[in-house]
């Protein structure tokens, strides 16, 4: 079973589905953080031109860990593996769908012209992957 987080209220709903469907069958959830530069800490703040990718890797796995603090103790049975990878979100989860019985990604709703602008990792998702997708939207 795999699920997609970036941190945002769909993907933390995602995950609770994703577990749910995993001690459901009692297989293992592996759950997915795809980056590829230091994230943002608002509006404004400055990114590093240069940075430590061990490092980065470090703080990206450390915020996977973070987002997903509770998920077992709410899904008692769950087993968990948490895997930050550098790269797109599409083609990362495209790749690690090859395992899996069943992808689970958050889906934001941004619309069509905002999902074609900006790219949407669900509908990436839905056409490449190796195994059936679930998207899962947050109520608005």
């Amino acid at each position: 079973m795999l699920v997609a987080v970036d941190g945002s209220p769909a993907s933390r709903l995602a995950a609770d589905v994703a577990a749910e469907a995993a001690v459901s069958r009692g297989v293992p959830l592996v759950a997915v953080h795809a980056y590829r530069h230091p994230g943002s800490s608002g509006p404004g703040d400055m990114q590093p031109l240069v940075y430590d990718e061990a490092t980065l890797h470090n703080e990206q796995q450390r915020m996977l860990a973070e987002w997903l603090s509770g998920l077992t103790e709410h899904h008692p049975g769950l087993r968990l593996t948490c895997r930050a990878v550098h790269g797109r979100a599409g083609s990362v989860l495209a790749e690690e769908s090859r395992t899996a019985q069943l992808a689970v990604v958050g889906g934001r709703g941004r619309g069509e012209v905002t999902g074609l602008l900006l790219g949407s990792v669900s509908q990436s998702l839905l056409h490449h992957a190796h195994c059936p997708v679930v998207v899962v939207r947050a109520p608005h």
